[in-house]
């Protein structure tokens, strides 16, 4: 039983580890990224997640910052429904994920 909560606690700490790494950015510190230049704009990042799924439509898009990388997440529905997540680098616009949300 002493192992079990160790194993428990062990992983309850990893994922708030995890958690404590990505943090949401308002759109006052994204605006500032964007004029600095250290992002692309949303509509280029946009249109690199629809390339990923032609005919789709964005639902919902947040950048976070991760481990000092900036993500930008986009959650698509395809023309067939089915939901999508893209995760793109908010840098230079590469995919980093693709997979369909459930």
């Amino acid at each position: 039983m002493k192992t079990l909560t160790t194993l428990f606690a062990t992983a309850l700490l990893a994922a708030t580890a995890t958690l404590a790494q990505a943090d949401d950015l308002g759109p006052d510190k994204a605006m500032q990224l964007l004029k600095a230049g250290t992002i692309q704009p949303f509509e280029t990042l946009n249109a690199a997640a629809q390339a990923k799924h032609p005919g789709s439509t964005i639902h919902e898009t947040e950048l976070e910052e991760e481990y000092g990388r900036y993500i930008y997440q986009v959650e698509l529905r395809d023309a067939q429904g089915v939901k999508w997540d893209v995760h793109l680098d908010a840098a230079n616009g590469q995919v980093l994920k693709d997979h369909q949300d459930n």
